[in-house]
């Protein structure tokens, strides 16, 4: 399939005023991008917005791009309540959200809030949650039982727009296989730009999670795989960097927006790295 071509912003210090995060997807959508895809997390000693405050404001003010935010520590947050916003969300767009979760990888966001911190409680909430997000989005009666979380003939309606449900894509870092099997029985996996050790992935590994993931999907619907780095304004360039990636079978590039406010606007404004027709 074609790549599509998304951008990572922050949320934090110039970038945590939502008002800008709009008027920033706008000029984004204007540049031919695909995808307007914000950081979601809690604790910082910078200014910070909200990421589903300000997908709702981006929501308003776009047409087309996908959007999301990459990712949510789902252990961390109520999961029916994350499954009634993301259907708002998919209806303020117009069916256009894509729902990013992981295990969180900022322990101190659950530690320093007395939150369960244990890695390994985090991921069977994390496949708790996932589970009620499924079943709340069908739109039916749903109940459910599992260590950490009851739900009890509950029916949350509306269901979504898009169907059969909301994209999920799920984030880990490579090489840990266990979070990739669970990927592959969802909709993308988000891989991290540096390995578990703090290596950068290169374009051989991705395509080695490529086909690890396709060797554990049951699935024979649409997979994505995304990755995020860094590309020159020269978009020319920027499809030279990015080839290898392409081929590698990654099917999002999201280009980070790491610096500053103005730095990252102009990068925006040059459009996807990829060659002109």
């Amino acid at each position: 399939m074609p790549m599509k071509y998304g951008l990572d912003v922050p949320i934090h210090g110039e970038y945590a005023d939502p008002r800008k995060l709009a008027d920033l997807a706008v000029e984004a959508e204007e540049a031919g991008w695909d995808g307007f895809f914000v950081q979601d997390s809690l604790l910082s000693e910078e200014s910070k917005t909200d990421p589903w405050v300000a997908l709702a404001a981006i929501a308003m003010q776009t047409r087309r791009l996908r959007l999301g935010a990459l990712v949510t520590a789902l252990a961390r947050r109520r999961p029916w309540q994350v499954a009634r916003q993301a259907v708002a969300l998919d209806y303020l767009s117009r069916g256009r959200l894509i729902v990013g979760v992981g295990l969180g990888f900022e322990v101190e966001e659950f530690s320093a809030l007395g939150e369960e911190s244990d890695s390994k409680i985090r991921a069977e909430k994390l496949d708790e949650g996932l589970a009620i997000l499924r079943g709340l989005w069908r739109g039916e009666s749903f109940s459910f039982r599992g260590k950490h979380y009851e739900v009890t003939e509950v029916k949350l309606v509306p269901g979504p727009i898009q169907s059969p449900r909301i994209p999920v894509w799920i984030a880990r870092f490579w090489p840990n296989r266990r979070p990739f099997r669970r990927a592959a029985r969802w909709d993308g996996v988000y891989v991290g730009t540096a390995k578990a050790n703090g290596e950068a992935v290169t374009p051989e590994e991705l395509k080695e999670v490529a086909a690890y993931v396709k060797a554990h999907r049951e699935s024979s619907g649409p997979f994505d795989v995304v990755f995020a780095d860094t590309t020159p304004s020269d978009t020319e360039k920027g499809a030279e960097i990015v080839q290898p990636y392409l081929e590698a079978g990654v099917t999002w590039w999201l280009e980070g927006i790491w610096g500053a406010f103005e730095e990252g606007r102009e990068r925006i404004r040059h459009g996807p790295p990829k060659r002109k027709p």
